[in-house]
Parts: C-alpha cells; sequence; structure tokens
C-alpha cells in the first residue's frame, strides 16, 4: 500500500514536471512569434556593409583566379563589404601551420584586382575544450601565445584583419578577453563570431544544464567582447526552432539585443543560415536567409537607421541560387 502511494505521488510530480516544462515551451514560442510581428519599414535593408563567411579552397590551392573572377561578378551585385576566409583550424596547440594556406597571397592579390573595397580577414578558430586532447586549450597560456604567434605570421601574407571563431566559448571566459586584448598588436580589424544572446533570463542556465556548455552568453559577457573587438558577428542559426515564424521570431529577438549592446561606430553582423545541413530536418526547414532577413528588417526597423549592420552569409560552398536570391529580395 505504502509502495502504490509512493509510487502514485512520484507520476503526480513527474506529469506536474512536464506540465511545466510543456507550459515554459509554450510561453517562449509566443514570445518569438510575437518578435515576429508586423510590417519592417521599407528602409530596413542593406546599406553596403554585409559579410560573407569563404571556404578553405580560397586559400589551399583548389581555387583560381578565374575562380575569384566568377565571385567577383556576383558580389558586386550585393552589399557585402567584408569576407572572413576560413584559413585555418589552430592545432590543439595552438600553432597555426603555414601549409594550410599556400594560396593565401595569391587570393588576396586577386581580390584587390577584382573587389578593391572588399576587406579580407583570415577566419581562425578550432573547438575548444581544456578535458579533449584534440581540442583547443585556451585556457593554456603557452596555447594562446601559440595562437598569437599564428596571427602574427598569417597577417603578414596581407589580410586586413583576423575573425576568430572559438566554439563553444563560456560566458564570463576571461582567457577569451585576454586572447582578443592581446591580438590587438597584430592587427588593425578584429572581428569575432559569437553564440546567441540570452533571449530571456533563466535561458542561459537552463541550456547550460541540458547542453553541457554555453549556448548564449549573458548580455554582459557579448558587451566585453564587443569592447574588444571592430565586428561581431551574432550566429543566430541552429536555434532548434521548428518553424518559419518563430526562427523569423528569434532572430529579431538576438537583433534587438544585439542593436543595443553594439555601438554604432562598431560593425553587428547577423548570421544567416545560407547551408542546408543541420542534421535535423526541421531545422532545414524553418531557418533560411529569407527569415533572417525579415527579422533582422524588423529589429532594425524598430531600432532606427543604423549604417554598420548587416546580414553575414554562411558559407558560400553551400548556399543555393536560392539563398542568393532570397538575399538579394528580401535584404538587399
Amino acid at each position: 500500500m505504502i509502495a502504490r502511494t509512493v509510487i502514485r505521488r512520484g507520476l503526480r510530480l513527474i506529469a506536474l514536471a512536464l506540465a511545466i516544462v510543456v507550459a515554459l515551451v509554450g510561453l517562449l514560442a509566443v514570445a518569438l512569434r510575437l518578435q515576429f510581428t508586423g510590417a519592417p519599414a521599407a528602409w530596413a535593408k542593406s546599406t553596403g556593409n554585409d559579410a560573407l563567411w569563404l571556404g578553405h579552397a580560397w586559400v589551399d590551392g583548389r581555387r583560381t583566379g578565374r575562380d575569384v573572377e566568377r565571385l567577383a561578378v556576383r558580389l558586386r551585385a550585393t552589399g557585402i563589404k567584408d569576407v572572413y576566409v576560413h584559413s585555418g583550424p589552430f592545432e590543439a596547440d595552438g600553432r597555426l601551420d603555414p601549409a594550410k594556406y599556400p594560396n593565401a597571397g595569391n587570393f588576396i592579390s586577386w581580390m584587390r584586382e577584382q573587389l578593391p573595397g572588399i576587406r579580407i580577414s583570415a577566419w581562425l578558430g578550432q573547438t575548444v575544450d581544456a578535458d579533449l586532447d584534440d581540442d583547443l586549450d585556451l585556457d593554456d597560456p603557452k596555447s594562446r601565445a601559440n595562437v598569437l604567434t599564428g596571427v602574427a605570421a598569417i597577417m603578414k601574407t596581407g589580410y586586413d584583419g583576423i575573425h576568430y571563431n572559438f566554439e563553444p566559448i563560456g560566458d564570463a571566459d576571461t582567457e577569451f578577453l585576454d586572447l582578443l586584448d592581446r591580438t590587438r598588436r597584430h592587427t588593425r580589424l578584429l572581428s569575432t563570431s559569437t553564440p546567441q544572446i540570452e533571449p530571456y533570463p533563466g535561458m542561459r542556465l537552463t541550456a547550460r544544464a541540458v547542453l553541457g556548455h554555453d549556448k548564449y552568453w549573458s548580455e554582459g559577457y557579448f558587451r566585453e567582447v564587443v569592447n574588444r573587438v571592430d565586428q561581431v558577428a551574432v550566429m543566430t542559426y541552429d536555434s532548434y526552432t521548428p518553424l518559419q515564424s518563430l526562427y523569423g521570431g528569434h532572430v529579431a529577438r538576438q537583433a534587438r539585443l544585439a542593436l543595443d549592446l553594439v555601438p554604432a561606430e562598431k560593425s553587428l553582423f547577423i548570421g544567416a543560415p545560407a547551408y542546408h545541413d543541420h542534421g535535423v530536418g526541421w531545422l532545414d526547414a524553418a531557418e533560411s536567409v529569407e527569415m533572417a532577413a525579415e527579422g533582422a528588417r524588423l529589429a532594425l526597423s524598430d531600432h532606427g537607421r543604423r549604417e554598420r549592420f548587416g546580414l553575414a552569409l554562411y558559407v558560400d560552398f553551400a548556399a543555393t541560387e536560392r539563398d542568393w536570391h532570397e538575399y538579394m529580395t528580401r535584404w538587399r
């Protein structure tokens, strides 16, 4: 009898917990859907300050000057002003092997000839985890010193700047802030990809408990990073939202938060998913360049005109003609 009572109480507690979870998820869905309401202002679109991530083939010898000519034809019609060219990654100890970017000098020369107004940054990064041998440990001073040595070397090839993409960087990671500070000695243009900003209170800790690492940064830490760079690109994709309207609301929420946190003199990019291999079918259907553009336009309309605000398309080698069409018609 006592056992049955205990079981019933346990089942009631489980049911209550599930009901609370369902209610919270429902509230979040409603909140995101409300972010995606209204009509964006006609002026809320590209100001010619957009960005594009480029794959490794441009610097490892697979792409030629003729390929750059074809790329230039496409980019001249866009508002893309910055390109981030994958030129790494770093080794597990932070070293950057020059053999990973043997054609960087040629690529930069071809780009200067074809698109002299575009800034070219070396996209460098690695997965980071102090507990895994194959991942980079940015907590290790020697590893950070090796990263900086690699940065100094690659800048000699002619890049305009450095674009970091370390994942996952936890909220309040002071070693990453130290790396940003010290990278300033080697480049005048510094940018970084960032995780999403905590959309609503409590979500950062909840996501961390589920994933084992930070999916979101607090507003305070995001601001600390912004203070140390010239450009930030918020990676709004991989949102786990199942519907287009919810993804659009998610982007709008991220853009609204970021617009309030990034000073007008710095560049803010909203990452737009020009790729289709999320690994989850409903994410491929929900996330798109079109929805990212619409969410960014809604946020910009509420915030007011902002010159250094744009989309950053990820990534050239996965982008389809439809992705480019959505960028040109919904944002450009």
